[in-house]
């Protein structure tokens, strides 16, 4: 095996392309996750929504998958999943949940901690039914997190739905539903120079956002 030439400890970069400042970032942390969400948009990031879900199994082991952010508002952050996953299952066992929305392009990043909870099946459903086709049968294919013998078993069980919902309407799997991460917790992350970065802390307590600022 031929050895690397890329060693880690020699990938260095200045973060400098902004600051961030307790002073005047918005007193609601989602307004201000809103603002950075649309300028990660607008700068056309790969999958901007794209955010790790970290979860504890019954043995206390962490466990951490990509997601994608489909909806958020002052209740909280949703995502999309089938509920016997292993992290439906770890939720279920175990409800309080880290998420984390790295935008590298832009030197930041936003962590939530929070208490995921199930949304409601009215709520499932609007977006089951607004996802491609390809999707919504892809929820019936795949039993998620399983062992499987190989790839050849979700193609024959693809063939087999779509001949099953040949006319196009593809109902909401029992199984598949979403989670909302209602949060207590946001850290807005901006990368400095000299590693001095800006780390602002949202902390829930008593009903109130405080606003602190963390060491990097």
């Amino acid at each position: 095996m031929s050895e690397s030439n890329s060693n880690p400890a020699d990938l260095r970069r200045e973060y400098k392309l902004a600051d961030l400042d307790e002073a005047s970032v918005d007193p609601d942390p989602v307004a201000q996750f809103r603002l950075w969400f649309d300028q990660a948009c607008a700068a056309e990031l790969l999958e901007p929504n794209a955010m790790s879900l970290a979860t504890v199994d019954d043995e206390g082991c962490p466990d951490i998958r990509t997601v994608l952010l489909k909806a958020y508002d002052a209740r909280g952050f949703v995502f999309y999943t089938n509920y016997t996953s292993a992290k439906a299952r770890h939720i279920g066992n175990h409800p309080e949940v880290a998420l984390l929305l790295p935008w590298l392009p832009l030197e930041r990043q936003v962590k939530i901690l929070g208490r995921a909870e199930k949304v409601s099946a009215a709520d499932s459903l609007k977006y089951f039914l607004s996802r491609p086709l390809g999707s919504r049968l892809g929820a019936w294919v795949s039993d998620q997190s399983s062992v499987i013998s190989g790839r050849k078993v979700l193609e024959m069980k693809l063939e087999e739905m779509k001949r099953k919902f040949a006319d196009g309407k593809v109902p909401l799997p029992d199984h598949w539903g979403g989670f909302r991460v209602v949060p207590r917790l946001f850290e807005f992350w901006q990368g400095r120079s000299s590693r001095l970065h800006d780390r602002i802390q949202y902390r829930l307590e008593n009903g109130q956002w405080l606003i602190e600022r963390l060491a990097p």
